[in-house]
């Protein structure tokens, strides 16, 4: 045998005994747990040993995501942890400008992880530039306005051919003009702005962190970074009672479509020369979640 043969054959191997190591369209199994595992940003609970761990690659990004998930009777968890170089806690904080003795928003942008679930009962591509029509659930979880408050923003995306008020006008993978219009769930979210007049320090938040309420309030989610990584928990009902949230069921051979980001989906172009990716996230990869 060559030498280049034995070592695809090794490869193989390695790939066929490593578990929890796979790519392209994969089916994430959410198997039944005694303990609910708390939602700390710790990632440590008993848990989470026993659970499947997915990799999934964030293509716009070129690095990959770590994923687990559990569900009790009522409720469903996930566990994601992704590399990061920095901590990024601020998002358009006010910053004092001495010459005009003014505040104005900073350049600063938080990190994010979103998850986007199918809720238009047949199969379509979830990305922001889909020449498919859709609704979709969205987490949208924030280190800056949401994770102080143990959440993450419960929001529906809604793409079309027709231009509704506050959509976004995009242009699809083959060239056709779509919208995409973004809402937020019923509820108050998990900060609320506030404004400055006299100087309080150079660099300030510009939001304040409050307890959601409503649909709002759906989605508990909560992240630490360490040591160049972002781990990040999530816990969502099976079925809330909202018509904005998709309803999770464990009927036999039952999948949802759905996929993740790190930098957030705001359908934003591409901007290499950007320091950091806010908003220019992609739905890299079609995922199936079976409730087992």
């Amino acid at each position: 045998m060559s030498k280049r043969k034995t070592i695809l054959t090794v490869l193989l191997i390695l790939f066929l005994i490593t578990p929890g190591l796979t790519y392209a369209d994969q089916t994430v199994e959410a198997f039944k747990i005694k303990g609910a595992p708390v939602i700390d940003g710790r990632g440590d609970d008993g848990a989470w040993k026993s659970a499947r761990t997915y990799t999934i690659r964030d293509q716009r990004l070129d690095v990959d995501i770590t994923l687990k998930a559990v569900r009790s009777d009522d409720a469903l968890f996930f566990l994601v942890s992704f590399p990061d170089e920095e901590e990024n806690r601020l998002h358009k904080p006010w910053v004092w400008n001495k010459d005009l003795e003014v505040y104005q928003f900073g350049p600063q942008r938080e990190d994010t992880f979103t998850f986007k679930w199918n809720m238009s009962g047949k199969k379509i591509d979830l990305s922001n530039f889909s020449d498919d029509d859709y609704r979709a659930d969205v987490w949208y979880w924030k280190a800056n306005r949401t994770d102080p408050a143990g959440f993450a923003d419960d929001k529906m995306h809604i793409l079309s051919s027709e231009a509704a008020k506050k959509s976004n006008s995009i242009v699809s993978k083959s060239g056709k003009q779509r919208h995409l219009l973004r809402l937020g769930d019923k509820g108050r979210p998990a900060q609320d702005k506030r404004l400055l007049t006299e100087y309080q320090g150079d660099v300030l938040d510009q939001f304040v962190s409050q307890a959601p309420d409503g649909s709002k309030a759906d989605v508990h989610a909560k992240g630490i970074w360490k040591d160049g990584r972002w781990t990040v928990e999530f816990e969502r009902k099976l079925d809330t009672g909202n018509d904005d949230d998709v309803r999770f069921e464990s009927t036999p051979g039952k999948k949802y479509l759905f996929g993740v980001s790190i930098a957030g989906l705001y359908a934003e172009e591409i901007d290499t020369a950007k320091k950091h990716p806010y908003g220019q996230g992609r739905i890299s990869e079609p995922l199936y979640l079976v409730l087992k």
